[in-house]
């Protein structure tokens, strides 16, 4: 799929706050509201636009420790992924799962309470899937986080 300048516009705007009204938005871009408004349900019909969520703050749950976990599969098939992945679905302190190249095979991020939380997921999880290596890294801060796609770069070449 092809962006100009006004798409790649709107869909920043966009994923810096989906509450934006299209009013706003369209005056934003220059447009008046019904293009901008076709061109956002374009983008949501193709996909562009998975979904509009609200970001929760972590902590006011309760859920101070984030841990970044890799994996090394003890074997390379389709079964053992296929396995793998519906293990780790199924536990829900896991926020984000990548496939990787490298040393590991994959990196999980996960989102517990404590400690004694972080025992229990690691507990279920290597019960759950035969695994070759898991090791852990946690996050003493939260320096910089965004969900936000580098678009300026894009409108900077448009």
């Amino acid at each position: 799929m092809t962006f100009d300048r006004i798409d790649l516009k709107i869909l920043d705007l966009l994923q810096k706050d989906a509450t934006m009204p299209v009013a706003r938005i369209a005056d934003r871009v220059g447009l008046s509201q019904t293009p901008c408004w076709k061109r956002i349900q374009k983008h949501e019909e193709a996909g562009v636009i998975r979904s509009r969520v609200a970001l929760l703050d972590a902590r006011a749950f309760g859920m101070s420790l984030t841990a970044f976990v890799m994996v090394e599969a003890v074997e390379h098939t389709a079964e053992w992924r296929t396995g793998f992945l519906a293990a780790v679905e199924s536990l829900e302190p896991v926020r984000d799962i990548y496939r990787l190249a490298g040393n590991y095979d994959y990196l999980l991020r996960v989102v517990v309470a404590d400690m004694a939380a972080f025992d229990r997921f690691y507990e279920d999880l290597t019960a759950s899937i035969r695994l070759r290596s898991v090791n852990s890294a946690f996050a003493l801060e939260a320096v910089r986080t965004t969900t936000a796609l580098p678009l300026a770069a894009l409108l900077a070449v448009s």
